[in-house]
């Protein structure tokens, strides 16, 4: 029987990302994939920043700009006027850096693309595969593992592993067929009682020309085909908060694919599947495709083209938000859409998924090499107990954006646009709207029992990261942020240690701080691997940096922050002209966060196990880590 440590489930998003973190450590996995190949249908279309980071921390960060997608800007939240180009009552503005983790608040990206990059992460690893055309045919637990039955080409297979991971939606076989009979349900949440059915539209708009549509009226105003294209699929994501017909709309890719996603509401009575045949979707959507003349300074109606519209998706879905009661059953566990599923208005399908996979991935590693000392059923526990909490935050940002999008009253709607729009007028109140839900700022767990993090030592929050350069001309080569030198490739220890210091003076007394890291920690944390972060901008000027010992300056493991103007110019430098320029970044965004504290252990998942203040309490954490994971 062939063996390996993981089995993953289905190589959607969730799946693919869990198998590409896996692959930068040590467990061999398998991930069983039903198709023979990537679907081209584009079926989610925004990232959160958390999965950008997660996208940058397999390294793909210069991909997800120049392949995968573009920043989505704003979120518009417009009355329903059938008119696209109305002033918005609200907005997010998703094309800052103020979240903390470095990156813009969404990404509207291609699925297949996301995907077929993280597969090729997995590609270039011997440590993680992908097999297409597996269909899953059964599971078996055993003492020591799990035994997976598939068919491909027509023939049975068995595989074992010490773990298996259902990653294969809400429909999966794990599951469905497995876990259900074991006790596990996928529950409405409380919070949220939504349910509805929603018509989702993909479409690729084709440009018209004057060769091809030479009576189109904008010719004659001097309009070329691109600025058709932007007059009737503008930039930025719009929430068409019409009481009528609640709808969403924008555009997803890149630029230059000019793919557009509009989706609207299925009204009681209606029939999801015959609302989706075109001649009814023209009636929904055709008339916000239909500009007044006076608009343009003409007698008549200007219509974009029917025939430049190529359907690639017209299909209805039912929206809600469910959570199993439980993600884990001895060795089996779920995550992604298996565990949990979002509504639309959030964006935080396909985020929470990856945000799974992060703090899943290294509970998996500790599992599979720590077998005999530590209690798997105890610490997939906590991972959920922990994403639970996470998820309640994404629910909150969903429930915000589908109330002002679902609200079915005009009175109430007329009351709810003139209260932000006079908001709106001063400028500290409008920044403050404009920042969402990131104005809570990182996440934070509320310790329960089995969360590994030390709460009275300032464990359990997320920890923002900031652009960062190497010292040396060629140290880190590639490296852009501060996880990428924290969690670089090839460190060996579970946890890592980050080092905040103001100076490059005070590098040598840190140092001397991490003495006897090593066996307080009983090797989970290691000295040497050590992440020196230099607070001091001045050192941009290479002779600031030329006086620095070479020892020192080569160091790795040493870094110092960078500023916005550099960042810009390290962007511009790139010439990856859909990068985001780094507005509202704060450099000082992780020492702020953790003011007063030199040392931080941090997970792999990015969130702190401890942030201490000095030598003592470090010590202190370090000695609570074995017992910690062992829940002691």
């Amino acid at each position: 029987m062939e063996t390996c440590d993981i089995i993953i489930i289905g190589a959607g998003p969730t799946g693919s990302v869990l198998s590409a973190i896996l692959s930068r450590s040590t467990p061999r996995t398998i991930t069983l994939e039903r198709d023979t190949q990537i679907t081209t249908d584009p079926r989610g279309i925004a990232l959160d920043e958390d999965g950008i980071r997660l996208l940058q921390g397999v390294g793909l960060y210069k991909e997800t700009f120049a392949e995968i997608g573009e920043g989505m800007g704003y979120f518009n939240f417009i009355p329903g006027k059938n008119d696209l180009s109305v002033p918005p009552f609200l907005r997010f503005n998703l094309a800052t850096i103020e979240g903390g983790t470095g990156h813009v608040g969404f990404l509207c990206h291609k699925q297949p693309v996301l995907e077929g990059c993280l597969r090729r992460v997995v590609e270039q690893s011997d440590k993680s595969e992908i097999r297409g055309g597996c269909r899953l045919a059964g599971i078996d637990e055993i003492a020591d593992g799990v035994i997976a039955t598939y068919v491909r080409d027509g023939r049975e297979h068995k595989l074992k592993g010490k773990f298996l991971v259902g990653a294969d939606g809400k429909t999966g076989f794990t599951r469905k067929m497995y876990l259900e009979v074991k006790g596990v349900k996928l529950e409405s949440s409380d919070k949220f009682r939504y349910n509805a059915v929603w018509v989702a539209l993909n479409w690729h708009i084709l440009l018209p020309t004057p060769e091809t549509h030479p009576d189109f009226p904008l010719w004659k105003l001097g309009f070329t085909p691109q600025e058709v294209y932007d007059a009737f699929f503008p930039v930025h994501f719009r929430f068409i908060c019409n009481p009528d017909r609640p709808s969403v709309c924008g555009r997803f890719g890149l630029s230059k694919d000019r793919l557009w996603r509009f989706e609207f509401i299925v009204k009681e009575g209606e029939d999801g599947v015959k609302m989706a045949e075109w001649k009814n979707v023209w009636k929904i959507v055709g008339p916000y495709l239909k500009h007044g003349g006076k608009r343009y300074g003409l007698d008549g109606d200007v219509c974009f083209p029917q025939d430049c519209i190529k359907v690639l998706r017209s299909r209805p879905f039912s929206f809600a938000a469910r959570s199993c009661n439980k993600w884990s059953v001895g060795r089996v566990i779920l995550c992604g859409d298996a565990a949990h599923v979002f509504p639309p208005f959030g964006g935080q399908g396909i985020a929470s998924g990856f945000r799974d996979a992060s703090s899943l991935a290294w509970r998996l590693n500790l599992a599979c090499r720590s077998a005999s000392t530590f209690n798997h059923e105890t610490l997939f526990e906590g991972w959920y107990s922990e994403r639970k909490q996470q998820l309640e935050k994404s629910l909150a940002a969903t429930i915000q954006n589908g109330n002002l999008c679902n609200e079915p009253s005009k009175i109430k709607a007329f009351i709810r646009n003139t209260y932000f729009s006079l908001i709106r007028l001063w400028p500290a109140w409008a920044h403050q709207l404009e920042l969402g839900p990131r104005a809570e700022g990182m996440v934070r767990y509320s310790w329960t029992k089995g969360m590994p993090f030390l709460p009275l030592l300032g464990g359990g929050g997320c920890i923002p990261q900031v652009w960062s350069a190497p010292l040396a001309e060629g140290a880190g080569k590639g490296d852009i942020f501060t996880d990428d030198a924290i969690f670089r490739m090839g460190k060996k220890g579970l946890f890592q240690v980050v080092v905040l210091l103001d100076s490059i003076d005070d590098v040598e007394d840190a140092m001397m701080g991490l003495a006897g890291l090593d066996e307080a920690s009983s090797g989970e944390v290691l000295a040497e691997e050590a992440t020196f972060i230099i607070h001091d901008t001045s050192l941009s000027d290479p002779a600031a940096r030329h006086t620095i010992p070479r020892d020192m300056a080569r160091n790795e493991g040493i870094v110092r922050i960078v500023s916005a103007e550099e960042a810009k110019v390290c962007n511009d430098s790139e010439k990856v002209p859909t990068w985001p320029e780094p507005l509202y970044y704060n450099c000082y965004r992780l020492q702020e966060e953790y003011a007063g504290k030199r040392y931080l252990i941090v997970r792999p998942d990015r969130f702190a196990f401890a942030a201490c203040e000095g030598r003592d309490e470090l010590m202190e954490a370090a000695g609570m880590i074995g017992k910690v994971l062992r829940d002691e």
